[in-house]
């Protein structure tokens, strides 16, 4: 399946069916009075948000969606059926943004979770509804109220605990084949991940999702490479592991390269815990790869993590922090909770 994760969809409610003008027309009944019923509401546009997606290639070939309008009043009293609703499905993480794509309208989280994206327009009153003591054979019927009409994005933000950043080649496709059931490309060429890809680690009792994005170079957020689009797909996460190739060169000047994007693309990913590591060690001799340690440590300021995605090495230390500081944010958000909820009136 192909992946896309952004798509601009045009949904139209249903409008209300017309009023109807009628009057009760019966042998050997001398008064017969109006009887014209009202018109059937239409159809509202709904997104809802369910398992078992991970993509929006269902809105790539078809972008307009309009409910059923509300049928039309008839006579003897009869009110016109309902418009049927339209559902768009979306994956778990779809945010929906207005035309101008900044402000949100929804984010979908949870699966169940609906949103209305268009309200549908009422039916018209027939003319039984306008009899009175003055008036008692009214000619007059309300037409149906329209639909609301919208254009809207959706972007989707892959869900996931942790996620993997660094230049291209450094190696991160490779630790999550290492550490997950995942199958991503791996070759000896830059860019070979081209689409995020997720995997699911488990660590003794414990299990957290792990996400790979396509790499960054100098200038993703101005376009350069394939940009810094993908970079929506890890704001949801905890905690990022920023892989730093040890066969480079310059070590240091990779990681600051990479943290420059982090900073210029925003939205609190430079702000996010991170994990700096050393991969493919196991291709570098030991005391080239202690200078490199700590160079990165010192670009870093702070303490690096040593790792072979292919022997092994050290991966497991990797995990394990990983895993205590998802832990630790996963304690804090539900403290938040549970206080916001000890202050709900």
């Amino acid at each position: 399946m192909k992946f896309l994760d952004e798509a601009k969809v045009h949904v139209k409610a249903g409008g209300g069916g017309n009023g109807c003008v009628s009057f009760r027309r019966e042998k050997y009944v001398e008064f017969g009075g109006p009887n014209g019923g009202d018109g059937g509401r239409g159809g509202d546009v709904w997104v809802e948000c369910v398992d078992g997606l991970n993509t929006l290639i269902d809105y790539r070939y078809k972008q307009h969606f309009k409910a059923r309008r509300g049928q039309h009043g008839m006579g003897q009293n009869r009110t016109g059926a309902s418009g049927a609703d339209v559902v768009l499905k979306v994956p778990v993480g779809t945010v929906i943004l207005e035309e101008d794509r900044e402000t949100v309208i929804a984010d979908m989280t949870e699966v169940g979770q609906r949103v209305r994206l268009a309200r549908a327009g009422n039916g018209g009153f027939g003319n039984a509804r306008f009899k009175s003591s003055v008036n008692q054979a009214p000619r007059r019927a309300n037409p149906g109220q329209p639909g609301e009409e919208r254009s809207v994005w959706l972007r989707l933000k892959l869900i996931a605990d942790a996620g993997l950043v660094g230049l291209p080649n450094a190696g991160k496709s490779t630790f999550l084949a290492a550490v997950s059931a995942a199958r991503p490309k791996i070759a000896d060429y830059p860019f070979t991940t081209l689409h995020p890809q997720l995997g699911v680690v488990r660590l003794g009792d414990t299990e957290f999702v792990l996400a790979d994005i396509p790499g960054l170079i100098e200038g993703a957020h101005e376009g350069a490479g394939i940009g810094d689009r993908f970079l929506g797909h890890v704001e949801r996460c905890r905690v990022l592991l920023h892989l730093v190739d040890a066969t480079e060169d310059a070590v240091g000047a990779a990681y600051e390269t990479v943290r420059a994007e982090l900073e210029a693309y925003g939205h609190g990913l430079a702000e996010k815990p991170e994990i700096v590591a050393l991969s493919k060690c196991d291709a570098v001799e030991p005391a080239a790869l202690e200078d490199k340690r700590r160079a990165l440590a010192e670009a870093a300021g702070g303490d690096v993590v040593l790792l072979s995605a292919v022997s092994g090495a050290g991966v497991d230390g990797a995990l394990s922090r990983l895993a205590d500081t998802i832990a630790a944010a996963r304690d804090e958000a539900a403290a938040e909770t549970a206080q916001a909820a000890e202050w709900r009136p």
